[in-house]
């Protein structure tokens, strides 16, 4: 595809943007990434807590802590997109309505 192309999605006629959809590909690869990190995280952070070595033990604190960040990473990530996709989603309303959505509840927020 071209920049600027667009194509359906969800089978609905709803048309989206090369830029949008390479942005979420791009978000997703960052949060696969992440949870993949994670898995290793909980398998390091699992295997220091049944050796009850001190030092291992010890080391969890720290490994919790990039643990608990990521998950704040993952969470923003999706927050992104969701904000993302909402606002290509209304865009693509109002190209297809020729205008901006006059019945259109807005959502306190």
């Amino acid at each position: 595809m071209m920049e600027g192309d667009s194509f359906s999605l969800l089978g609905n006629g709803t048309q989206m943007d090369t830029k949008i959809v390479q942005s979420f590909q791009k978000n997703f690869l960052q949060v696969q990434s992440i949870l993949d990190q994670n898995r290793l995280l909980i398998n390091e952070i699992n295997q220091n807590h049944e050796s009850k070595i001190p030092d291992s033990l010890n080391r969890n604190v720290g490994l919790i802590r990039e643990l608990n960040n990521n998950i704040r990473r993952v969470v923003d990530l999706y927050a992104d997109l969701s904000l993302s996709f909402n606002k290509s989603m209304e865009a693509s309303s109002e190209e297809s309505t020729g205008g901006k959505n006059s019945h259109k509840r807005n959502r306190p927020g």
